[in-house]
């Protein structure tokens, strides 16, 4: 079937067909936590980055669809050479894996001979190629404590750069990239939701502001969210809107809130249902990664998962 073919059936319809192709092929489906809801209750599973690169590795299916956007898909066709990766959509990109090439960070390090490279997973495969260690918004603290360096460049999200330097003597060397959906956070929404839900606690993702950051009650990644989740009838929550759907979806007796309606990350919302049909069906597209550049990334990536508890 065409893509228009499949944009006008039902919900039920959809869901049904990829359930069938997830079967027939063998296939998992890995969606993060932004995805929109009904792309959240196909999944086989949902998570942040660490625990879908994680699953990734622990995946015994012979296709894995990356519900999510590019970078993700990337970093499960490094760590699954033997595998077929497919994203249904090419333009979900991340803006801010854009706002560090492999070129700059080269650069960077010759500026500080002395210092490793700690790349977010949010970076392109050729960024993790050049750096030492890859590391999560779960794990970027403990990633930079065991390094063997006192001197860190941090790429590219400086939000979270700022927050792992608060929490390590070590130097941070920041980078100026950032995300755009946490960048609109201010002091000014925490002050409006205390006053909107008094009582209730607030908690925030690591690539908030700082001002935000200090604001708030707790600081964690989206998979430290959803436990928070579990432990608590009502949370203000500041991330990405998908988040919040799907804890009020997961825990319906408690109450969630988003910390901005307007939280919404446009590149995570372009799998809908009928791309994901289309892709398993087709199987594409199919993320391939240079083998030069691959082995390189693995190795960063890895590293990373030496770090971290299992999924």
């Amino acid at each position: 079937m065409h893509l228009d073919e499949y944009a006008g059936l039902t919900v039920e319809e959809l869901s049904s067909i990829v359930e069938e192709f997830k079967r027939s092929k063998n296939a998992v489906v890995l969606g993060h936590n932004y995805q929109v809801p009904e792309i959240q209750v196909l999944a086989d599973y949902l998570g942040d980055s660490l625990k879908l690169a994680q699953l990734a590795v622990e995946t015994d299916a012979e296709l894995i669809v990356l519900c999510g956007v590019r970078f993700m898909a990337e970093s499960a066709a490094i760590l699954n050479p033997d595998k077929k990766v497919i994203i249904s959509s090419l333009e979900a990109g991340c803006p801010m894996a854009d706002m560090a090439t492999p070129q700059q960070v080269e650069a960077e390090r010759r500026k500080h001979p002395g210092a490793l490279v700690v790349s977010y997973v949010n970076t392109s495969a050729e960024v993790k190629a050049v750096s030492d260690v890859c590391c999560t918004s779960s794990n970027a603290v403990e990633v930079v404590q065991a390094v063997d360096a006192d001197e860190i460049i941090f790429v590219p999200d400086r939000n979270l750069g700022a927050y792992v330097a608060s929490k390590t003597s070590k130097r941070i060397i920041l980078w100026e990239g950032h995300c755009y959906v946490h960048s609109m956070f201010g002091p000014e929404d925490i002050q409006l939701a205390r006053g909107e839900h008094p009582g209730v606690r607030i908690v925030v993702h690591p690539e908030c502001p700082p001002d935000v950051i200090n604001e708030a009650d707790f600081v964690t990644s989206t998979g430290g969210m959803m436990k928070l989740a579990a432990e608590h009838d009502e949370l203000i929550v500041g991330t990405e809107i998908g988040l919040v759907e799907r804890m009020n979806r997961e825990y319906p007796d408690r109450n969630f809130y988003p910390l901005s309606a307007f939280a919404v990350c446009r590149n995570m919302k372009m799998t809908d249902l009928p791309r994901l049909a289309f892709a398993l069906e087709h199987e594409q597209y199919v993320v391939e990664v240079p083998e030069e550049t691959r082995v390189r990334a693995q190795r960063a990536l890895v590293k990373m998962l030496e770090m971290s508890p299992g999924p």
